[in-house]
Parts: C-alpha cells; sequence; structure tokens
C-alpha cells in the first residue's frame, strides 16, 4: 500500500458558503442579495430505486450544500451565474422557459433552479417574480449524491420566502406539509425541466431531514419518519466513497430501469411494485416468467420488492432502543451488503469501480457497504468504525490504484439539518 492520503472532499461551513455566494452575487450584479438559502445533497443509507416504485427509502442529508445568494427582480428576469460562469450569465424569462424538448428549453444546471420557478406556477403560484442568483456549490457533481436536487430545493425555499408562499418555515422549525408540496414542485423540475425520470427521494431528503437523524420515506404517500441516526455516538461513522466514474440519469439506463418496473406492475395488475409484499414474491416472479422479457422483470421485480423489505428491518433495527453494536451491528452490516449484491445482480446498475470499491471496503473491515443513488457510477457508503475511517478510505484509494483506475475521493457522512436560509 502507498503512503498517499486519500483526498476527502470539504463541505463549506455556513459562514464561508453564504460568504463566497455573496461574493459572487456582488462582484456579478453589483446589488447586495435578499438572502443566501442553502440545500443539502443526501446520501442514501437503504431503499435504492424504491422511490419511483412507491417503496421505502432511507437517506440522510448532507452537510455538503448548494448555497444561493438571490435577490428579488419586479420582472419576469431571471438571471443566474455560478463560478464556473461569471463571464456568461444566464438570462432567460419566466414568460418563455418551458420543458425539455420545447422552445423555451433551459440548458445545463440553470434548468434546476429557473424549473423551480416554472413549477412552482404550474402548482398553482401564478406571476412569480424573476429573480438574480449566484450558486456556490459544494455538493459533488456526479457523484450520486443529489448536487441536482440541492440546486433544486435551494432555488424553492429561496422563492419560498422572496414570493412570500408561506411554505417551507425555516430549517429549525420546518413546515412539513409545505416542504412536501416544494417536494412536488423539485421532483417536476427534474422530470420535466431537466428530463431526468427520478423519483422524490433526493428532493424530500434535501427538504424533510432531520440533523442527527435519517429519514423513512414511504415514496407511495410521501408521508416520514425521522429516525436516530447519530452513528458518532456509537463510535461510528458513514464512510462515502466517490467513484468518480461517470454518473447520469438521463443517459436512459435509469429510464430503462423505470420502464420496466412499471411494465411488471402492469403484468401483475398492481399500481406499483410495492404493493408486490415480500411474502407474495415467489408467485409474482412465477407469474412474470411468461413474459417476453422475462428475465429482465424477474429482476428487476426481485430487487424492489427485497429491497423495501431490507429497509423496512434496518428501519425496525435502527428503532429498538439498543446500541448499535454486536449482532445489531452485525445485522445491519448484512441488509447493507445484501442491497449492493441486489443492486449488482439483479437491477444491473453498479459498475466496476462501485463493486471494487465495495469489496475493498469489506475487506478493510467495514461493517457494510453498498452502492447508493441511481448507480452506474456514482457514489457508494461504507459503515465503519469512526477511527478507521482513513484506513478504509486508504484500502480503497490502494485499490483503485491496483485497477487503473481514476482516484476516488471520500466524504464523512454527517446527518446533517435540511434546507433553509443562511443570511
Amino acid at each position: 500500500m502507498t503512503n498517499d492520503a486519500p483526498v476527502f472532499a470539504p463541505a463549506l461551513s455556513p459562514k464561508e458558503g453564504s460568504e463566497a455566494a455573496t461574493a459572487l452575487f456582488r462582484e456579478v450584479f453589483e446589488a447586495e442579495p435578499d438572502g443566501v438559502w442553502y440545500a443539502p445533497g443526501r446520501v442514501n443509507v437503504i431503499g435504492e430505486h424504491t422511490d419511483y416504485n412507491g417503496g421505502l427509502a432511507l437517506p440522510i442529508a448532507l452537510p455538503h450544500r448548494a448555497h444561493l445568494a438571490l435577490r428579488r427582480r419586479e420582472d419576469r428576469v431571471v438571471r443566474l451565474v455560478s463560478p464556473q460562469t461569471r463571464e456568461k450569465v444566464d438570462v432567460m424569462d419566466l414568460d418563455t422557459i418551458g420543458p425539455k424538448g420545447t422552445p423555451g428549453e433551459v440548458e445545463h444546471w440553470a434548468s434546476y433552479i429557473a424549473g423551480v420557478a416554472w413549477s412552482l406556477e404550474r402548482d398553482g403560484f401564478e406571476n412569480l417574480p424573476g429573480f438574480d442568483a449566484a450558486l456556490v456549490s459544494c455538493v459533488p457533481l456526479g457523484g450520486g449524491l443529489s448536487s441536482s436536487a440541492a440546486l433544486e430545493c435551494s432555488a424553492a425555499v429561496a422563492i419560498d420566502e422572496v414570493a412570500h408562499l408561506g411554505l417551507a418555515g425555516t430549517a429549525q422549525e420546518p413546515d412539513d406539509t409545505g416542504r412536501a408540496r416544494l417536494v412536488t414542485s423539485c421532483v417536476r423540475t427534474e422530470n420535466e425541466m431537466a428530463g431526468a425520470p427520478t423519483g422524490g427521494m433526493d428532493q424530500s431528503a434535501s427538504l424533510r431531514c432531520r440533523e442527527g437523524h435519517a429519514l423513512e420515506l414511504d415514496c407511495r404517500d410521501g408521508s416520514v419518519t425521522h429516525v436516530p441516526f447519530d452513528l458518532a455516538a456509537e463510535g461510528l461513522a458513514l464512510l462515502v466513497i466517490d467513484t468518480k466514474a461517470k454518473h447520469s440519469l438521463d443517459d436512459g439506463q435509469y429510464g430503462a430501469r423505470r420502464a420496466a418496473c412499471e411494465r411488471a406492475a402492469e403484468i401483475l395488475g398492481v399500481e406499483l411494485l410495492a404493493d408486490i409484499a415480500i411474502e407474495d414474491l415467489p408467485g409474482a416472479l412465477e407469474r412474470l416468467s411468461g413474459a417476453d422479457d422475462a428475465d429482465e422483470l424477474v429482476k428487476r421485480t426481485r430487487h424492489v420488492v427485497t429491497e423495501i423489505d431490507r429497509t423496512r428491518r434496518l428501519v425496525s433495527l435502527l428503532q429498538d432502543g439498543r446500541p448499535l453494536r454486536g449482532e445489531k451491528l452485525a445485522e445491519a452490516g448484512r441488509l447493507m451488503d445484501a442491497s449492493h449484491e441486489s443492486l449488482r445482480v439483479d437491477y444491473e446498475c453498479t459498475c466496476p469501480e462501485l463493486d471494487v470499491a465495495v469489496e475493498a471496503a469489506r475487506a478493510a473491515g467495514a461493517h457494510g457497504a453498498r452502492m447508493t443513488g441511481g448507480g452506474f457510477g456514482g457514489s457508494a457508503i461504507a459503515l465503519v468504525d469512526a477511527d478507521a475511517v482513513h484506513a478504509v478510505a486508504a484500502a480503497v484509494a490502494d485499490a483503485y490504484r491496483r485497477e487503473g483506475f481514476n482516484p476516488p475521493a471520500f466524504l464523512d457522512a454527517v446527518p446533517a439539518a435540511p434546507a433553509g436560509r443562511l443570511v
């Protein structure tokens, strides 16, 4: 093993994020913003590809956030800038923008911010004001950590306040009902403005999580339960491994998995695959075996139904009041390991970089490890002893060197606060 230290991607402190976004706003727009709002990325502890199937997911909000300095305008113009685009400000009009594939299509990252205003207007909030906004984000791009949802949700809480919609409350005293409505608009932004057919787990995590907790999200009805997840108190940590493998949700692979699930549900005569109870799975798979694409439908269905069951079992473990150690910790690790194997074999959405990261983390002493996010690249997570974080990260980095992969990056996943106003 080499002595090169693994690289950890730092999270900007609230002060650093606020100051950076404000400075960029002043530089480009030569004015003061009305405020700075933020929204976190997320990592999913378990429950992958269950959201659009009406199942359960268990995300946490990350301390890595998108920061948005924003000022309300009195017209319908939107102007957006980031550190990468400071020489060319994106300018658009709320009266002319539209979904992907239409003449009013908004390109690239601007669709995630301007698109929220477009979506909110379709939800009944008519004639929203335009705005100038400067974005500074430390959520790793392409890492499967919901960098796009962080943009959407930072815009949602900012627009909510400057347009006086009264939905979000504050990060300290959130209005969960209002935030659930903002989630709907953010998901519509992702689906229609950006063209990515995702479910609502990412946006729910960014807007509805609580510090020190995981969020049990029922993706059928949007109900949530806050599950205690203070790993530091147990001497544990959740290590995020950003594989640096290309990650995209609009290249067709994600959509193909979703379409297969919808076809399986139709054949089985259910609205969503979450309607299939774990004890009824063998019979459901037998019914799918006669379809032309039976092998694909059987594997996709098996993953979804068993993943929902694994999520339910992990939530029960975390809620039983006992310390997360001994056999309880071992069982949590087994559930994470089984999740990854299901995603690798049945959902076929891992990649060599993800598999090597998971295998190396386990070999280095992780209690459990799995890919997280949509897959096909992105990130993996490992449940490790707090004093072993850097040793496990070094082992993963060494495995990447042996395989000839690009070096990974790492994050400390601390359950953080939801979207809100900084200043």
